[in-house]
Parts: C-alpha cells; structure tokens; sequence
C-alpha cells in the first residue's frame, strides 16, 4: 500500500514538474517574441529603383543583422499604403512608421533651411551635396526636425530636364513648357526660365508624359531607368542646374525606446558612416539612366561651362527673391545658409 502510494506520488510530482517545465518553456517563447523589435521603414520609391535595392534593403538587412536578429524590418515602398510621399514626413512624427525616406520638398512648406540647396547651381555633385548637409545639419538645419532621429540628409547629382517631344536647348526653349518639379527651389527656376512647373509625385510622371499632360520633367538620369522615363522622355537637357534633398530619420520616441544594443546598431549604420556611401551610390543610379537613353531616338544636349554661367547669372534675382522670401518667414539666416552652402559645396567638391 505505501509503496503504491509512493509510487502515485512519484508519477504526480514528475508530472507537474513536465507541466512546469513546458508552462515555462511556453513562457519563455512568449517573452522571446515579445522581445522581437519589429520595425517599419517606409519610402516613396519603386523596389527597381536604386535607392531601394542598394540603399534601404541592405540597410534593413545589415540592421537585423547587427541585433542578431532582435530586430526585424518591413519595408513599404512606394505604392504601398504607407509608401505615399506627401505624407511620409507625417507618418514618422506621428509613429505610424518608425523609419522613413522622404522628399524634402514634397509636401511644400516644409524643411525650408534645408531644401536652400535646392536653388540652381549651388552644388555639383550628391557627394558635394550630401556632405554639405551632413556638415550644417547641427547649427543650421536641426530645428526643422523636431520629433526625428535624423540618420542622414543626402542629395542627387544634378538634375537634367527631360522632355517628351520639344527640343530644350536654350533658356528660351524653356518658356511655355509644362515641366514637373520636385521641390519649391525648382519650381521657382522653372518660373524664372519661362516654364509652368507641375507638381505631381514621381511615380506619376509617366503617365503624363505620356497621355501630353505635361512636356517633361525637372529629374535625374536615374529616373530614365528605375521608372522607365526613357520611354516617353526623348530629349534632355543636361545643365546641372540643381540638385534636390533627401532626409532619412526614425520617430524619436521609438528611437529612445530601442535598447542600447539596438540604437549603437543603428547609428553605427547611420549619420557619418553612411554619408559617404551617397555620392557613389547617386553616381551607380545615374549610369544606369544614362545608359537607357543611348540610341537613335534620344537626343542629348550638356551645357558647356560658359552657358551654364549664362544661366546662373540669369537665375540670380530668382535666388535673391527665393531668400527674401525666406527671410519673410522668419528664417533671418537664410542668405547666411546659403553662402555657407556655396562654401562647403565648392570645397567637398575639390
């Protein structure tokens, strides 16, 4: 009788010790997941274009990488829900995503100090450009992003005009053409040279051009290729009159609430280590643009360095109005940005 009683007992204690056991490895498996950091990373690009394949998805895979797997990120491009370029800038404030690349210049009105390097001729390169921004983002430029985790401000190589069937050769070919801009700097040169600027997202150039609703584009070679501009876009216009800015920044906040393993990941793919990488980058997406436009059926006119002052001399007022206009809103410094701006682009660009 005892020895059965002993042997009930055995069997009892073995089996809540198992139930305890699987209770806690369930346990366990729960707090695993809930430790898993999963992170939003949205941007307004197509997967084909070059900023997505070479820059973000590497980017988010090097991250998860460097948590060994703590972190994992979704990305939503463009075209997704979370992927529409006009509001970005308010999906990261807002914590709706946690990480996000925008278009400094879409939607308007905002990043003022920054989007100065928009103005014509100011810089000659993404790499001049990017540096140039990297360089005045914490004296000049951080008061416009307030709620951010700014991890990089970056630019493209100078833009061209491209357009469908009217050759642009000269300033006055420009007067009439309905030409889509990309920010309020450029849409302010194409006013000055005569153009009706068109304010519509990236990703519906094509359809415009090619239906005659509009007659090119302010873009740069890139374009031709990750969204197939080159086959309604036959003409360019090579003046390297400007360059458009980027920003690519975390909601603060969610940032803060990383651990500290995960923040040093991300900074340390992040701010100066990743600057440098922009101007090689901008110079690989361009190639592939170019490349697109070789043949019988595209012409291609560059501006020599003569013209291309002609052209800055021309658009001088247009620079001074854009500033005092700046100046109007409150941004007193904004001629002490730009010669700054001009300074720092001249030197990277050594």
């Amino acid at each position: 009788m005892i020895s059965k009683f002993k042997t009930v007992l055995k069997s009892s204690i073995f089996g809540i010790a198992a139930v305890s056991a699987v209770a806690a490895m369930g346990f366990g498996g729960t707090a695993a997941a809930q430790d898993k950091i999963k992170i939003k990373l949205a941007h307004f690009l197509p997967t084909a274009n070059g900023m997505h394949k070479d820059f973000m998805e590497p980017w988010a895979r090097d991250l998860e990488a460097c948590t060994d797997g703590q972190v994992e990120v979704t990305i939503y491009p463009g075209g997704t829900q979370l992927g529409n370029i006009a509001k970005l800038h308010d999906e990261v404030r807002a914590g709706i995503v946690d990480i996000a690349h925008g278009l400094s210049g879409i939607p308007g009105g905002r990043f003022e100090r920054t989007r100065i390097i928009d103005l014509p001729f100011t810089a000659k390169s993404a790499d001049a450009a990017t540096r140039t921004l990297w360089s005045l983002y914490p004296d000049y430029l951080a008061e416009e992003y307030d709620g951010l985790k700014v991890l990089a401000l970056h630019a493209h190589n100078p833009g061209q005009i491209h357009t469908t069937t009217k050759k642009v050769a000269t300033m006055d070919d420009m007067k009439g053409l309905r030409i889509r801009f990309p920010s309020g700097a450029v849409k302010s040169m194409l006013e000055a040279l005569g153009a009706t600027p068109q304010g519509m997202p990236p990703g519906a150039v094509y359809e415009n051009a090619e239906k005659g609703v509009i007659d090119g584009a302010a873009f740069t070679w890139d374009t031709m290729a990750s969204f197939k501009l080159a086959e309604v876009m036959k003409h360019h216009l090579d003046a390297k009159a400007y360059v458009v800015s980027f920003w690519f920044a975390a909601n603060e906040k969610k940032y803060n609430s990383w651990p500290q393993n995960v923040r040093d990941c991300v900074d340390k793919l992040s701010g100066d280590n990743l600057i440098p990488k922009f101007g090689p980058w901008w110079n690989d997406w361009d190639k592939a643009g170019y490349e697109a436009v070789q043949g019988p059926d595209h012409e291609i006119i560059t501006l020599s360095d003569e013209q291309r002052a002609e052209w800055a001399a021309a658009l001088q007022p247009m620079t001074d109005a854009y500033l005092a206009d700046l100046e109007g809103k409150g941004i007193a410094n904004a001629r002490k940005i730009h010669d700054k701006m001009l300074e720092l682009a001249a030197k990277y660009a050594e």
